[in-house]
């Protein structure tokens, strides 16, 4: 008699395929902050290899003629009295959102500079290339309860390309934007032009058109713990009076919030917004953040400066506060979950890491669910264009093409629905 799993053809034992057998666990990464509590991690000092510029019309400039300078108010201790709705929306050019960028300036400019990379391009092997502000989704992550973030991933001649990805919900929030949040972007915007001019040494003009296609984008280097980092983001303004004018230390980050008129308001803004300006900031080693605190009426009625450095100090003793070690160590855990699972140039294989507070499948909220592995097959989330698979090729000396990029999608998200920050920005 034959064992139970087995079967006899031509003398050969066979093992049978369990009828029951159950799909092999997908790799998964936690987010729970009490994990990534550890001692603050290495992160080189940020050295900005380059910038770029974005005109009205967001066609590519490989300078720096978008740079706006910064110019604040006299300091009289008068309010500045800023008109944060002037001009909306009749001055008022938003770039198309329906356009959905990916690395395409980024990895213009880096084929333009390839070859005068610090150790040669062969550097970029074992880095990773995205966006400012998808590093700065990372960090927030383990506090992050409400916004969903989706990313795609790909692995190119060693490189890892992380870039974002519109979930279905987010983009349901961005075209269903009340009248009030839309009205807020602006403002953020408009803030800007009021703080900056063209030229150093010259008064802002807050009378202009407020064109939020128009953007300065810093090329910046970086390393956390062995992970190399290639990053770019936006840059609002340099500082011409800034003790040293060696970028990133010269740049100036500026924001808009509201007045607060209680302690819990502020500590509420310690918690959440504060966690967001630190991650955005610390990332590229801007030192200060510069924000203007706007009335019911859109008049901005103060400004306040916070030192980069110096924002975990108001979270320090709060035991509900965010800590900048657990947020640098869960991006440096998740750089290493990324690396270690998108490990082939195979466009055939075409994995996808899912990140959410809510497990895929499910209505209800399950705060701190872990990152996991899943199947991703839309073509149309290839981090880098197309037309640049057979000209991004920048260890192979013989010029050979590659292979066409596989997508890899990381999602998360939010306990419930919540429309992005005003002013909030791709890089």
């Amino acid at each position: 008699m034959e064992s139970r799993g087995t079967k006899r053809e031509a003398g050969k034992i066979e093992v049978a395929e369990p009828r029951n057998k159950l799909p092999r666990p997908a790799p998964s990464l936690p987010t729970d902050p009490a994990l990534y509590s550890g001692p603050f991690p290495f992160y080189r000092r940020p050295s900005e290899l380059g910038c770029f510029s974005l005109d009205a019309q967001r066609q590519y400039h490989g300078d720096a003629r978008a740079l706006r300078y910064y110019s604040p108010p006299p300091t009289n201790g008068q309010s500045p009295n800023f008109d944060l709705r002037d001009g909306y929306p009749d001055r008022y050019q938003p770039r198309d959102e329906e356009v959905q960028e990916r690395l395409d300036h980024l990895l213009r400019w880096l084929l333009a500079h390839r070859g005068q990379l610090e150790g040669g391009p062969g550097w970029l092997a074992g880095a990773i290339v995205t966006w400012r502000g998808h590093l700065t989704k990372l960090l927030t992550t383990p506090y992050e309860r409400q916004e969903g973030w989706q990313l795609a991933a790909s692995r190119f001649q060693g490189t890892l390309y992380l870039s974002e990805v519109e979930t279905p919900t987010a983009r349901v929030q961005r075209l269903t934007r009340p009248p009030l949040l839309r009205e807020l972007m602006y403002m953020g915007y408009k803030f800007e032009q009021y703080m900056c001019a063209d030229k150093p040494g010259v008064s802002p003009d807050p009378s202009g058109e407020v064109n939020t296609n128009v953007a300065f984008c810093s090329v910046l280097r970086s390393r956390l713990g062995n992970h190399p980092l290639l990053f770019s983001g936006e840059v609002d303004c340099t500082d011409p009076q800034a003790s040293s004018t060696q970028p990133p230390t010269c740049y100036v980050e500026l924001k808009t919030s509201k007045e607060m008129h209680s302690p819990g308001q502020w500590k509420s803004f310690y918690r959440h917004k504060l966690l967001k300006w630190w991650a955005q900031s610390f990332l590229p080693g801007v030192p200060n953040v510069v924000a203007g605190f706007r009335n019911p009426e859109g008049f901005v009625c103060s400004l306040k400066t916070f030192p980069t450095m110096e924002m975990f100090e108001y979270v320090r003793n709060d035991h509900d506060g965010w800590n900048p070690s657990v947020c640098m160590n869960f991006c440096a855990a998740f750089l290493s979950f990324a690396q270690n699972t998108v490990v082939h140039d195979d466009p055939s294989l075409q994995p996808s890491i899912q990140d959410s507070i809510c497990p895929p499948g499910s209505s209800t909220s399950s705060p701190g669910s872990p990152v996991a592995l899943s199947q991703c097959l839309n073509t149309e989330m290839h981090p880098t264009p197309s037309c640049l698979h057979g000209r991004l090729d920048l260890t192979n000396p013989l010029g050979h093409s590659p292979d066409p990029f596989h997508p890899l999608q990381t999602e998360r998200r939010g306990s419930k629905p919540c429309l992005p920050a005003p002013g909030r920005r791709p890089g």
